[in-house]
């Protein structure tokens, strides 16, 4: 009988939890709603990182597109994400090819940029640095408007404070893990902010509530990725991220719609 009400007495604890859950307070975003990133296009779907799936995603209802950017032999920069092509058995590396040299499915940022158009979010990822003085031309052909819609993201903290002084009007985000912030999450974000970072892209599993609300108090965005359900894409929404990054576009959506229904 003990036990048995014990065991009684704490479901009804995680009754009480769950419930205090459902009613949480969303905390505040620092845009007025999040960017619903799908990654590398509507990659559950469809094949990644192709002009279809990222024209898919935006069907869906993504309200931004991600993916990893290479620089072909003669300096295309083209969307793929392990930047290697499989011949004859040998992974050989996207810049040893001519841009024409490779498969029609492989999109030139360019060409994603045109197809999907500019009143939409994109992340990229620079894979290889060398690509960035294209990235920015490209960028900055779509105006100030469009260059504000383009989040340019680096694990590389020296990489993205060169990049600011060089080209100042991109919006750069670093994209890391919290075990590998050595200094620890409020000196990063402190030098971020102070060298014109935007935002802080981590793992959803290393994001709370505090560590988003320290974002937002150094005016940073909190960006989290790789959140496949919508029970941790409401959760997201509800510490006030600012972005997800989903493979499933649609659950992505679907959790949007539930917590932003007003």
């Amino acid at each position: 009988y003990f036990a048995a009400g014990h065991i009684k007495h704490a479901q009804s604890l995680g009754d009480t939890f769950a419930y205090h859950l459902s009613v949480q307070q969303r905390l505040p975003s620092r845009f007025e709603r999040p960017i619903l990133f799908a990654h590398r296009g509507a990659k559950a779907h469809s094949a990644e990182n192709t002009l279809e799936s990222f024209e898919l995603a935006v069907r869906l209802g993504a309200t931004g597109l991600e993916t990893d950017v290479w620089l072909s032999k003669d300096g295309e920069v083209v969307c793929d994400h392990d930047g290697v092509v499989n011949k004859r058995l040998r992974r050989i590396p996207i810049n040893r090819f001519n841009r024409h040299d490779l498969s029609s499915s492989i999109p030139s940022l360019e060409e994603l940029f045109e197809r999907c158009g500019r009143d939409i979010n994109y992340s990229i990822d620079v894979c290889d640095e060398l690509s960035i003085d294209q990235i920015h031309e490209l960028v900055s052909q779509g105006g100030t408007d469009f260059a504000k819609k383009v989040w340019i993201c680096s694990p590389k903290y020296s990489s993205l404070c060169k990049w600011h002084d060089k080209y100042p009007n991109l919006q750069l985000v670093n994209s890391i893990r919290l075990s590998k912030i050595s200094e620890g999450p409020e000196r990063r974000c402190a030098n971020l902010a102070k060298h014109g970072i935007v935002a802080l892209n981590m793992h959803y599993t290393d994001w709370n509530g505090g560590l988003v609300a320290l974002a937002h108090r150094f005016g940073l965005a909190a960006f989290s990725w790789d959140i496949q359900h919508i029970e941790l894409m409401s959760d997201a929404f509800r510490m006030g991220v600012d972005a997800v990054y989903s493979d499933w576009t649609d659950r992505m959506v679907d959790a949007y719609r539930t917590e932003f229904s007003d």
